[in-house]
């Protein structure tokens, strides 16, 4: 669990979301890209910027719409050299009363994931962080790389098939299964 303040705050009292939606453009400035990049295990993050949306709606939550954009550099998982990535994604979170996060997450999967609104102020900044970890690529690789290539040959079809302990039944003289 991390402690202290995110590294890319950008805190909209609720208080100024009215009945029309309100927008909001953010970019993350320099030093704030380099503690998101310690953050999630960049290289560099060299580019961080979103659209945001808050919305009431007449069920006493808020609804938060969000495009962003990322631009960064990950280690590739076989080699540790730098992989330059690209991220463009769209999320949306739907913010209430603490004590309505089991009944709203009872609800359908279609809907935006329920956050639990803790004070009078909601913070887009760590929200699009949030999404941005999410969207990274999880198993970063250069180009022309893979794990073969690397580790050596993967296991044959027939290998495969035959079940995690065909090996160890083959060098017991057990043969198959």
């Amino acid at each position: 669990m991390r402690t202290g303040a995110p590294e890319f705050s950008r805190l909209v009292p609720v208080a100024r979301i009215g009945r029309e939606a309100l927008r909001q453009q953010i970019v993350a400035s320099p030093d704030e890209r380099a503690a998101l990049a310690r953050r999630l295990d960049l290289v560099t993050l060299d580019r961080l910027s979103a659209a945001v949306e808050l919305a009431r709606h007449g069920d006493g939550t808020i609804l938060l719409t969000a495009e962003f954009a990322a631009a960064f550099e990950q280690s590739c998982v076989v080699t540790l050299d730098p992989v330059p990535g690209i991220v463009e994604e769209c999320f949306a979170l739907r913010y209430g009363p603490p004590e309505w996060e089991t009944e709203v997450a009872a609800a359908e999967e279609e809907e935006p994931a329920f956050e639990p609104l803790n004070g009078d102020t909601i913070d887009i900044g760590e929200a699009v962080a949030q999404e941005l970890a999410l969207a990274l690529p999880p198993f970063p690789r250069a180009s022309g790389v893979s794990v073969e290539t690397e580790l050596g040959p993967q296991k044959t079809e027939a290998e495969e098939d035959a079940g995690p302990f065909a090996g160890l039944a083959r060098r017991l003289g057990g043969g198959e299964g």
